[in-house]
């Protein structure tokens, strides 16, 4: 079996023919294509969603001009999925057109035994490849030309499907037990992604080399978006990924990935923004944000993020407000205001400020005001009293 080695000439080599296509691969991400063309072994990219690891084959299937074949883990899955499965239907419709036939072949039989071994004579006819479907492992191994095999997001997938996965990553073969062992005539280039919602097994990451992938720095993603030319103005885009980038520090339930900052990139671009502000920001905000509860986090905190001197309300102080047009008025005597769109002050009520005025001058706590009369002597407590009472607590205390 031989292997096109010398599709990367180097490190330098891959960075430069990546990038050709659109993706930005540093350093560490290179190498590890470049020992992978020439190790002959699968890459496993691990790291949050959004940081480029399901892009990272595509592109590799544009680069080296593979066909891209492309596994998609889930629950529940199994190797009828990701291997091979026999067509029953194929076989049930062959079965009924060649009834006749059968017919003729068990006709003279004697005994049902007799029967049943004349049929399983002939088994292996509806057990070949002709009934064969081969699914995306199977397809890699057996194809005519090398291709790039993209396995995405195995950690979604059972423990069970990554022993199914054993003998692929580890021999470029896999096994059917009715037809025997197909070996690849052409390694395929493996590409294996997790984002890390459990962890995969020691004997799986053995057969790989492994990546873990984050979020760039700003100065990298800023280059990304910009090589993928969204429209945005250079400064409106620093500014963009300065927000992201807080936004990525919020205890968020998904934070924006690479992808989605440049969509909302394009976006603002579309709008024809000249400057970021926290209002346009929060418009376009569900174009990075997927969850209310991360939407509504995003929204308290996108003034500061555009503006660091910028004074965001509490929840005490959104507490008591209303949204213009909301009509919403209270019938306290003594603090009437209403809000909506053509009064937003509120409504002063002088005599209601006269009335609390008046409530604190001196003698404020009388009958008029509260309808409780005031003590008119203060209690005279006696020594003999005061002595009586602290001798029988003293009593009461326990010994120590």
């Amino acid at each position: 079996m031989s292997l096109d080695a010398a599709t990367f000439d180097s490190v330098d080599d891959v960075v430069a023919r990546f990038a050709q296509h659109g993706y930005l691969a540093d350093d560490r991400l290179a190498t590890t294509v470049f020992l992978q063309s020439r190790l002959d072994k699968p890459i496993l990219l691990e790291g949050p969603a959004g940081v480029g690891k399901t892009q990272l084959a595509k592109s590799l299937a544009e680069v080296t001009g593979r066909p891209l074949l492309r596994l998609q883990c889930y629950e529940g899955q199994d190797e009828s999925t990701a291997l091979y499965e026999w067509d029953y239907g194929k076989q049930l419709l062959y079965t009924q057109l060649l009834r006749e036939k059968i017919g003729q072949i068990v006709g003279d039989a004697t005994t049902i035994h007799e029967s049943v071994e004349r049929i399983a004579h002939e088994d292996s006819v509806f057990f070949s490849e002709r009934f064969l479907a081969p699914r995306p492992l199977l397809e890699a191994v057996r194809s005519d030309v090398p291709v790039v095999l993209l396995i995405d997001e195995v950690d979604r997938a059972d423990e069970a499907l990554e022993a199914v996965l054993l003998e692929l990553l580890a021999e470029y073969q896999v096994s059917v037990p009715e037809l025997g062992t197909y070996a690849a005539e052409h390694l395929p280039y493996v590409v294996l992604t997790s984002n890390n919602t459990r962890d995969l097994s020691a004997a799986l990451k053995r057969r790989c080399l492994h990546l873990s992938l984050d979020y760039p720095d700003a100065e990298r993603e800023l280059e990304i978006i910009r090589s993928k030319d969204t429209g945005l103005p250079e400064a409106l885009a620093r500014t963009l990924v300065d927000v992201v980038r807080g936004l990525r520090d919020l205890d968020l339930r998904k934070a924006p990935s690479i992808s989605e900052t440049i969509d909302w990139a394009r976006t603002l671009a579309v709008l024809g923004a000249k400057e970021l502000t926290a209002e346009i920001l929060a418009q376009t905000a569900n174009v990075v944000v997927k969850y209310d509860r991360d939407l509504r986090r995003t929204l308290e905190v996108l003034p500061k993020l555009v503006d660091p001197n910028a004074v965001v309300p509490t929840s005490r102080d959104r507490g008591h407000q209303h949204g213009p047009g909301s009509g919403h008025s209270h019938g306290h005597e003594d603090h009437p205001h209403r809000h909506d769109d053509h009064d937003p002050e509120p409504v002063r009520d002088p005599a209601g400020q006269e009335r609390r005025a008046a409530k604190d001058e001196p003698g404020r706590h009388t009958a008029p005001n509260y309808g409780i009369a005031p003590p008119t002597r203060s209690l005279d407590v006696g020594r003999g009293q005061g002595e009586r009472s602290f001798h029988t607590r003293g009593a009461r205390r326990r010994p120590v």
